[in-house]
C-alpha cells in the first residue's frame, strides 16, 4: 500500500455540541444527557470524509471496486464515495448494469470522461440516472448531467465533472462552465468536489488555481497515472493531478501489454484488452469542514487486491464475522457471459 498523509494549516475543531431543551439556548436551562449530546453530534457532522476512487478498468477494477469500498468505508469513516466508472467495461465505457452493481458496491455517485459514450446503452441510463455524471462541459444537448447536489447527514455535498480540451476532445470550456456551475452550488453548499477528467498536468493544474478557494478539491482523473502531488492550498483547496487507476498494473494504463508495444513500435491499430494481474484500488481520502468547505487533509491511497487471498479483515482488522462474509453485491458473475463481447475494444 502506498499512502501519504497532508495536512492544511486549518485548525481542527471538536464537533461537540450543547443540546438545550425547549429551544433555550441559556446556558442555565441546559441539560445534561451524553445520549442526546451524541446524536446530536453524529446529526450535525462537522467533517464530511469522502474516498475518491480512481478510474475502474475492466473487471479486475470492478473486482477491486465490489470488495474494497464498503471495508475502506469502514477503515476511514467515509461519509461519501465518488467512483470514476467510465472504463468499467473492458476498459471502454460502462453499461447500465455496470453502474448499478457500482452502486451496491458502496458507491454513492459515478464520475465519467471521454469514454462515457463509448457504449450506446448507457445513454437511456444516463437519462434515469443522475447519479452517473457524465463531464458538464459537453453541450446541453447531450445526454445526462455533469453535476449533482446530494444532502449526506445533514450536510450537502456538491459534485461537479469536467473534461480537458488540451489533446482532448474540443468541446466547451471546462473552465467557464466549471466557474458556473461553483458559483451556483456555493448558494447551497460550500463542500464541492470537482472530478477534472484531462490530459494535460498543466490544465489540471490551472484549473486547480483557477477554483482556488471556491471548492473543496480539484482531483485529476484520465491518465491511469496516480501523481505524488497531493497538496491543500492556502485557501483550503485540495488538489491531486490524477489520482491513478483501479485495475491490472501490470500492463499499459490497463490493457495487455503486448498489443499498446506493438501499436507504437509498427504504428498500426491494434485490439486491446484488458489486463489481469497486479490488480489494485487507487484513490485519494479527503476530509473536508462541513462548515466551511475547506479540506483538512489529503491521503492518497493505493491498495493491492487479489480476488482468491482477500479478506475483509485485511482493511479492517476490526470488521465482524457476519460482516466479512461474502455480500451479494460482491458478486461479479453477473455480466461474466458478456466479457467476451465487451472486454476487447479497437482503439
Amino acid at each position: 500500500m502506498v499512502s501519504t498523509h497532508f495536512h492544511g494549516g486549518c485548525e481542527i475543531r471538536s464537533c461537540v455540541r450543547d443540546w438545550y431543551d425547549d429551544g433555550d439556548t441559556s446556558p442555565d436551562s441546559a441539560q445534561v444527557n451524553d445520549q442526546r449530546v451524541v446524536v446530536l453530534e453524529s446529526s450535525l457532522m462537522a467533517f464530511v470524509t469522502i474516498l475518491y476512487v480512481a478510474d475502474i478498468c475492466g473487471r479486475p477494477g470492478r473486482q477491486a471496486t465490489a470488495h474494497l469500498v464498503k471495508p475502506l468505508r469502514e477503515k476511514y469513516g467515509v461519509d461519501y464515495v465518488i467512483a470514476n466508472s467510465e472504463n468499467a467495461a473492458g476498459g471502454f465505457g460502462i453499461t447500465p448494469e455496470m453502474a448499478k452493481k457500482m452502486f451496491a458496491y458502496g458507491v454513492d455517485l459515478q464520475t465519467s470522461g471521454n469514454h462515457i459514450w463509448d457504449r450506446y446503452d448507457i445513454v437511456r441510463y444516463l437519462y434515469q440516472k443522475p447519479k452517473l455524471l457524465r463531464p458538464a462541459n459537453f453541450p446541453e444537448e447531450a445526454p445526462g448531467q455533469g453535476w449533482y447536489l446530494e444532502d449526506v447527514g445533514g450536510v450537502k455535498i456538491g459534485v461537479i465533472n469536467l473534461q480537458g480540451r488540451t489533446y482532448m476532445k474540443d468541446i466547451d470550456c471546462p473552465f467557464k462552465v466549471g466557474r458556473h456551475l461553483v458559483y451556483r452550488l456555493r448558494e447551497q453548499t460550500k463542500v464541492i468536489f470537482v472530478d477534472f477528467h484531462a490530459e494535460a498536468t498543466s490544465e489540471k493544474q490551472a484549473m486547480w488555481h483557477y477554483l482556488d478557494g471556491m471548492v473543496s478539491a480539484v482531483i485529476g482523473s484520465h491518465t491511469h497515472v496516480q501523481t505524488a502531488d497531493e497538496t491543500i492550498s492556502p485557501n483550503g483547496t485540495a488538489y491531486l493531478t490524477d489520482a491513478g487507476m483501479t485495475g491490472p498494473f501490470d500492463s499499459v494504463i490497463g490493457m495487455q501489454k503486448e498489443p499498446s508495444i506493438e501499436r507504437f513500435v509498427t504504428g498500426m491499430p491494434k485490439r486491446f484488452t484488458t489486463a489481469t494481474e497486479d490488480v489494485k484500488l487507487s484513490g485519494v481520502v479527503l476530509r473536508i469542514s462541513a462548515e466551511t468547505g475547506r479540506t483538512e487533509s489529503i491521503e492518497r491511497i493505493r491498495y493491492d487486491f487479489d480476488l482468491d487471498t482477500f479478506k475483509p479483515e485485511d482493511i479492517v482488522p476490526a470488521v465482524s464475522e457476519t460482516e466479512s462474509e461474502t455480500d451479494e453485491s460482491y458478486d461479479e458473475s453477473y455480466d461474466e457471459s458478456q466479457s467476451d463481447n465487451e472486454e476487447e475494444l479497437q482503439e
